[in-house]
């Protein structure tokens, strides 16, 4: 009933959409970074439920006109906005072979549970963890983090924490001030609150401080409280700065506590063998979030944790039910399911993308692309140090750059603002996309390069287009 009437006209219509996607990748360079959407296009975007059919070519010119030329602009060589990646065609391919076999990948026997088996089974044999370790992809490192928080718990807690709940556990954790702010989000959602995930300071160069996760276990433990967790990061958000693992892991191991590790984009670095020493120590976790959609370019979503304790992360989440009866042989057998990992019984064949984009290509040429944007990253450190207009704010750890404009003109209260506006002007000009945050208390332009079609020419031009604004700018104010 829903199939195409006419498969020969429906199949020139799809050869027709799937070259316009290629050109779309082709040319990229030729159109702005992002555009902001007309209220012209906001509006007919808001018209109501159609009741009645359309032709597939009607529906496919008003997605032309509407909504693909207001992407986001991960996909451009001058997107620095924010910690995206930058997809792929044969991705993109994969996504639709993906959604042709509509496999839900929540259980039973097929096999597009084995491919999300065998993603799992690389990446824990990279980082040198036991056959029995397990994981499960989700939509992203919130996600992930969630998951791992959940296991975490349940180890502290012990899987009568499924019955009865927290009641009056006194769990808390720790992790650095310059922690995604999902991991509060997961301490709130796994019913601990976020009063009890403790925010320790971090050094200059913007890692944890060990002797202060030391003194607040003390200081907790001495209290009442039960410390259960220690969050480390690989690669922060802000700067991409990356914890002393290794000696968080000591604390962690010899405060009986979990060691979960957040590497959002900086785990997969570890696929590098120049990056893989900054890493250290990750190893050494009990549960690792990451995404494969940031610096493996995995097209959107596309998330992964690991648990090395595959009992403690079944435990979790396993259940059982009439309409999920695993049986010994058939479509129902095939368990453990993917259900028994996490919180979806319903999941999309979301590995495939993943599966399509290591085999296409391999580990070298990956690790490859995320080596250039660490030189990258240090190419425009040099050029921000060598226009007196600008400084840099933080340390060049592996792919983001931070810094801002400066004027002796403006004081620091004053040149926060400048550098908001700064940035914005930037992404309305369509010539390149940056961001904005906070370090140490000043607001900084933020670059973060996580773009494998990035050229070092990019980062010329984004350093000319912010000084010419920068300049224009500091002229209508004075």
């Amino acid at each position: 009933m829903l199939d195409p009437t006419d498969w020969q006209a429906f199949r020139a219509q799809a050869h027709r959409a799937l070259d316009d996607a290629f050109d779309f990748l082709q040319t990229v360079r030729e159109r702005p970074v992002w555009q902001a959407v007309p209220d012209e296009v906001k509006s007919r975007l808001q018209e109501t439920l159609p009741q009645d059919e359309s032709d597939f070519d009607a529906v496919y010119r008003e997605f032309s006109e509407l909504i693909l030329p207001y992407a986001t602009g991960n996909i451009h060589p001058r997107f620095f906005g924010w910690v995206h990646g930058s997809g792929t065609p044969a991705g993109a391919l994969a996504e639709l072979l993906a959604a042709t076999m509509n496999s839900n990948v929540g259980g039973r026997d097929h096999g597009a549970v084995y491919v999300e088996r065998q993603i799992v089974r690389w990446f824990t044999a990279l980082y040198g963890w036991p056959e029995t370790a397990t994981g499960i992809l989700v939509t992203g490192t919130s996600a992930a983090n969630l998951i791992a928080v959940l296991v975490a718990r349940t180890k502290a807690l012990g899987t009568a924490v499924r019955e009865d709940g927290l009641r009056s556990s006194n769990l808390v954790g720790y992790a650095s001030s310059a922690t995604h702010g999902c991991v509060r989000k997961a301490f709130e959602a796994a019913g601990l609150g976020a009063a009890a995930l403790r925010v320790l300071p971090v050094d200059p160069e913007h890692r944890c401080r060990p002797a202060s996760l030391v003194e607040a276990i003390a200081r907790d433990r001495a209290a009442g409280y039960k410390p259960f967790l220690v969050v480390g990061n690989a690669g922060t958000v802000d700067t991409g700065a990356i914890d002393p693992l290794n000696e968080l892991a000591d604390l962690a191991e010899g405060e009986s506590l979990w060691f979960h590790v957040d590497g959002a984009f900086g785990a997969t670095a570890y696929l590098s063998e120049s990056l893989r020493p900054r890493l250290a120590g990750i190893e050494r976790a009990d549960s690792i979030a990451f995404d494969f959609h940031k610096w493996l370019h995995v097209p959107y979503d596309a998330g992964c944790v690991l648990i090395r304790d595959g009992d403690m992360h079944r435990a979790t989440f396993a259940t059982e039910g009439p309409y999920i009866t695993r049986m010994p042989r058939g479509l129902a057998a095939g368990t453990p399911w993917f259900a028994d990992f996490g919180p979806d019984l319903s999941r999309g064949f979301r590995a495939l993308k993943v599966w399509f984009t290591l085999k296409h290509f391999g580990a070298r040429k990956l690790a490859a692309a995320m080596e250039r944007n660490c030189e990258q990253a240090r190419y425009l450190a040099t050029l921000v140090d060598a226009d007196a207009r600008f400084e840099m704010l933080a340390p060049v750890n592996l792919n983001i750059v931070c810094f801002r404009y400066r004027s002796n003109r403006l004081n620091d209260d004053a040149l926060d603002g400048f550098n908001d506006e700064l940035v914005v002007r930037l992404q309305e000009s369509g010539a390149a996309v940056a961001s904005s945050t906070t370090i140490f208390g000043r607001r900084a332009i933020r670059v973060n390069i996580t773009n494998h079609r990035s050229q070092d020419s990019d980062f010329d031009l984004l350093i000319a287009k912010l000084a010419s604004i920068g300049d224009r700018l500091l002229d209508e104010t004075f």
